[in-house]
C-alpha cells in the first residue's frame, strides 16, 4: 500500500477511488469504467502538481521523512559497483546506522559513507532509524583516513534525524565522536562531496557533510535541530513545529541562498518516493558533476577551499 502524508489525504481519496474502479473492472470483465478512472487520474494529477508546487517548510520536512524515499543502500546498489562494505570502529562495535566501504563510481575508486534508515520495521530497528552511535562516526573517521591514505575521493550520503541521544552513546563519547568526524572531514586531502537525500539532522549530519561540495535533494531538509525539538525548547510546545520549521530556514532553497548548499537536485513531481529510479539517477549525475569540478585540485587546495567555504557560510544572508 502507498503511504500518504497528512496533507496528501485528498489525493489518497481520489487515487483510492480510481483503484477501486479498476479492481471492480478486473473482477467483472463486462464493466467499462476506464473513462471514469482516467478522469479521476487526471484530477489526481492536477492535485499532485498543485500540492507540490507550494510546499511549506513543514511539509518539506514530512516529505524528507517519507518512509518510501530511497535510502543509502538503494543509492549504493544503483550507483556504485564493486562495493565492499567495511565494518567496525576497531574499538567497540559496528554501527548499523552507518554503512560505508570501498566502491567504484563511474569506474573510479572511491570511499562511500552514508546513513541507512532501513525500509521496514525490522530493518529500521536494526539500523536504529539512521541515528548513529559514537562507533558509527568512528567508523566513518577510519574510512576517511583510508581514503586519504590511498588518494580516494569520498562520497557521503546524509539522511538522519540526528545522532542517537541514548545513555550508552553519551557514555561512549557521542559529542567527541561527532567532533572528530567533522574534524576529519576538514583535514583529508582528497575531494569530499556530500548529498543530503532526506533529513540532515544536527551534528549527526554535519559530521558527514563538511564537504567541498554539498548537494541537497529538492525536498530534503538540513537543520541544527528538528522543528519539533526547536518548538519544545523555545515555546515548550512541540505542536508549534510548523512555526519552527519556517524560522529554521531548513529547506534546500533557503540553504542554497545562504551558501550552505551548493546545488539542488530536482525531485520527480510528488517527491523522490514516487519515482525512485529517476531520483537515484539524478543523484548520480550530481555526484559525477561535483567530482568533476574538483578533479585536478591539489590536496592543500581542497583543504583550504573546504575551510574557507565553512568560514564564509551564511555571510550572504537571505537577502542576497
Amino acid at each position: 500500500m502507498a503511504h500518504y502524508l497528512d496533507f496528501e489525504k485528498p489525493l489518497a481519496e481520489i487515487e483510492g477511488k480510481a483503484e477501486e474502479l479498476r479492481a471492480m473492472a478486473r473482477a467483472n470483465a463486462e464493466m467499462d469504467i476506464e473513462s471514469e478512472a482516467k478522469a479521476l487520474d487526471k484530477k489526481a494529477d492536477a492535485l499532485l502538481t498543485d500540492l507540490y508546487s507550494k510546499l511549506t517548510p513543514w511539509r518539506k520536512c514530512q516529505v524528507a521523512r517519507h518512509p518510501e524515499r530511497p535510502h543509502c543502500r538503494d543509492y549504493i546498489d544503483a550507483l556504485f559497483t564493486e562495493y565492499t562494505p567495511l565494518a567496525g570502529d576497531r574499538n567497540f562495535a559496528d554501527d548499523q546506522a552507518v554503512m560505508g566501504g570501498l566502491a567504484r563510481f563511474n569506474d573510479t575508486p572511491v570511499v562511500v559513507i552514508g546513513h541507512e534508515k532501513g525500509h521496514d520495521t525490522t530493518s529500521r530497528i536494526e539500523h536504529n532509524f539512521g541515528m548513529a552511535r559514537p562507533e558509527g562516526y568512528r567508523k566513518a573517521v577510519r574510512l576517511m583516513d583510508m581514503a586519504d591514505r590511498f588518494g580516494l575521493p569520498v562520497v557521503t550520503l546524509i539522511d538522519t534525524p540526528g545522532a542517537y541521544p541514548g545513555k550508552g552513546a553519551e557514555e561512549r563519547g557521542q559529542s567527541e565522536a561527532i567532533a572528530r568526524s567533522t574534524e576529519k572531514c576538514l583535514q583529508i586531502k582528497v575531494p569530499l562531496v556530500a548529498v543530503v537525500t532526506g533529513e540532515g539532522g544536527s551534528g549527526g549530519a554535519v559530521a558527514f557533510a563538511t564537504a567541498n561540495r554539498v548537494a541537497m535533494l529538492e525536498h530534503s531538509v538540513y537543520s541544527v535541530i528538528s522543528p519539533e525539538g526547536c518548538a519544545s525548547i523555545l515555546w515548550k510546545d512541540g505542536g508549534r513545529m510548523r512555526e519552527a520549521a519556517e524560522a529554521l530556514r531548513l529547506t534546500a532553497q533557503d540553504l542554497q541562498t545562504l551558501g550552505v548548499c551548493d546545488r539542488i537536485i530536482k525531485e520527480p513531481r510528488g517527491g523522490a518516493h514516487r519515482d525512485r529510479a529517476t531520483v537515484i539517477a539524478s543523484v548520480g549525475e550530481a555526484i559525477a558533476a561535483m567530482l568533476k569540478e574538483l578533479d585536478g585540485s591539489k590536496g592543500a587546495e581542497l583543504v583550504q577551499a573546504r575551510r574557507a567555504k565553512f568560514l564564509n557560510m551564511g555571510a550572504r544572508g537571505l537577502a542576497a
